[in-house]
């Protein structure tokens, strides 16, 4: 059965509660549902049921496709001023002898690793440090633009703008029209963590605030530029505490339509100050990626990032709402490794990554940032005389 005869049928299981067929009737007739649905998604709907609502959306909005991108990852510094319990990336500044903090050569010799790679992006986010302030990024931007004007710069999470722009006396969109007059093309989700006070204040309680991080992207979409957004769950939050972050973002995508993509992020509990709270099953990661994919109708892409959450369960995820599985996370990142991922050197060739989307019916497409065509890898055969690096996702060592 196709994914619209699978939506048929469970609507017409006899067996079904009656608040999941109207909710799967929803689904099937492109009908919003409301924030107390999807807390419902969650308390009463199973694995199939979610499965087969999040899959028909996939596939009415993208059909098989699922999308990877060429990109690298800058990480400036891992000392923060920040204290957030459930982070194992970071360093206070009290233990920065423990950490790295980087200065505007040392992040252009990365970018000038890539050179002879055909990367579309580079992924900029880290810690909070003074002196990677407002001018240290601008240089970076512009000598980063001026090296190769095409590579599309994604930068930095409303957690570092927020300190940023504070310490610069500019409003939040007076500091993104400068930073992007610099260079600045987009900005990547993070930091978004879980919005509600109750959440927040437990696990993030000095960061910037859940509206802070909305205006911070409100403001970038004003100024044209993309973004995308992430949830940090399976940790101490209620399932009402997800669809209240989720329906903050519906709300500010129906403003403005800014936002590319939602990423959940899987707490994971390796050598944080949230060690002792248990991780969530697959079966949950699925769920919710399912749940998010009902929910945020307004939401073009899901994404799951394969290093976090390992390559067989990202296989998995396709069949859950996730349309994009990220694709050249190499070991230039660390955030995913030192909280605990599966991938502690995450890496994978091209031939890897499209067979990986292959091997689960699904339709490879290399995207750039913007969700453009690279390469339509359907009907691509890969060939033994082809030099590596045609085929090869780039990985520093």
């Amino acid at each position: 059965m196709n994914a619209e005869q699978k939506l048929g049928f469970l609507i017409n299981n006899r067996n079904l509660d009656t608040d999941l067929k109207r909710i799967a009737e929803k689904v099937r007739e492109s009908e919003r549902i409301t924030f107390d649905e999807g807390v419902l998604l969650y308390e009463k709907g199973d694995l199939n049921y979610l499965g087969v609502l999040a899959n028909y959306i996939r596939e009415k909005r993208h059909g098989d496709k699922t999308y990877f991108n060429r990109n690298f990852h800058i990480e400036p510094t891992n000392v923060c001023v920040y204290d957030c319990k459930f982070c194992s990336y970071s360093r206070m500044i009290k233990q920065r002898e423990e950490g790295w903090e980087m200065d505007v050569e040392g992040m252009m010799d990365i970018v000038r690793r890539y050179d002879d790679e055909p990367v579309t992006e580079v992924h900029i986010t880290g810690g909070v440090v003074p002196k990677q302030n407002l001018e240290f990024y601008a240089e970076f931007f512009k000598k980063c633009k001026a090296h190769r004007p095409e590579l599309h710069i994604k930068g930095l999470t409303p957690v570092e703008y927020y300190y940023i722009f504070k310490k610069a006396k500019l409003s939040h969109y007076e500091g993104l029209r400068y930073l992007q007059a610099c260079g600045l093309d987009s900005m990547p989700g993070g930091g978004a963590e879980i919005f509600h006070s109750d959440v927040r204040e437990k696990i993030a309680h000095d960061k910037c605030t859940a509206e802070q991080w909305l205006d911070i992207h409100e403001q970038a979409h004003k100024l044209g530029m993309h973004t995308n957004a992430t949830m940090l769950y399976g940790h101490i939050e209620e399932f009402w505490h997800r669809i209240d972050h989720m329906d903050r973002l519906r709300q500010l995508q129906d403003r403005t339509g800014g936002f590319q993509t939602f990423i959940p992020l899987k707490f994971r509990n390796k050598d944080n100050q949230m060690s002792d709270v248990p991780e969530v099953s697959v079966v949950e990661d699925l769920r919710n990626y399912a749940v998010a994919r009902i929910y945020l109708d307004n939401f073009d892409h899901v994404k799951a990032y394969w290093a976090m959450i390992s390559r067989d369960t990202a296989q998995l995820s396709l069949a859950y709402g996730v349309d994009d599985i990220d694709g050249t996370l190499d070991d230039t990142t660390k955030i995913y490794s030192m909280a605990g991922a599966e991938e502690q050197n995450p890496a994978m060739s091209t031939k890897e990554l499209v067979e990986l989307i292959r091997n689960v019916g699904r339709h490879p497409i290399e995207r750039d940032t913007l969700y453009n065509v690279v390469t339509d890898y359907k009907d691509v055969v890969f060939e033994e005389d082809k030099p590596a690096k045609y085929y090869a996702l780039p990985v520093v060592n």
